[in-house]
């Protein structure tokens, strides 16, 4: 799984002109699921950015994670992380799960990341979404799971 992590102001995500999804001060992200991925996917990457140290304490250093300021977050699906780039100018989507894998997979890392106690809304899988967003820094993280330690 590869998953953009954006520490925000505020973001919401509409589909057909309608909120379905909105967030105050937390994490909006963008998640990518791989053919390969699994629950092990998921299960590391929801505790990395459940503890990920990216809000600001009282002496402005990042210190505090998105639980220690009862932030919220925003699950958006988004397949176009799982892109091949290398060959041509028009990326390969092959790698990306078909949705009778990634959309199972997409809503067990929402439930789980709702088990956190935090606010946590998602827009829709497959859906054509419009995402706002008021980054906060910017502070903007890229982490794959295929390359955990």
């Amino acid at each position: 799984m590869k998953i953009v992590v954006q520490r925000v102001k505020e973001a919401n995500v509409k589909v057909d002109n309608e909120i379905v999804g909105k967030i105050s001060e937390g994490l909006m992200l963008l998640i990518g699921v791989d053919e390969e991925d699994d629950i092990n996917d998921a299960d590391w990457l929801i505790k990395k950015i459940i503890d990920l140290r990216i809000f600001s304490d009282q002496d402005g250093k990042m210190n505090l994670s998105v639980k220690d300021i009862s932030g919220e977050i925003l699950c958006i699906s988004q397949f176009t992380l799982i892109s091949d780039y290398k060959k041509g100018n028009r990326p390969s989507y092959i790698k990306a799960a078909k949705p009778e894998k990634a959309v199972p997979l997409f809503d067990y890392f929402k439930q789980e990341i709702k088990k956190s106690g935090l606010k946590t809304e998602s827009g829709i899988f497959g859906a054509d979404m419009k995402v706002s967003l008021l980054n906060d820094g910017p502070v903007t993280l890229v982490l794959d799971s295929k390359t955990k330690a």
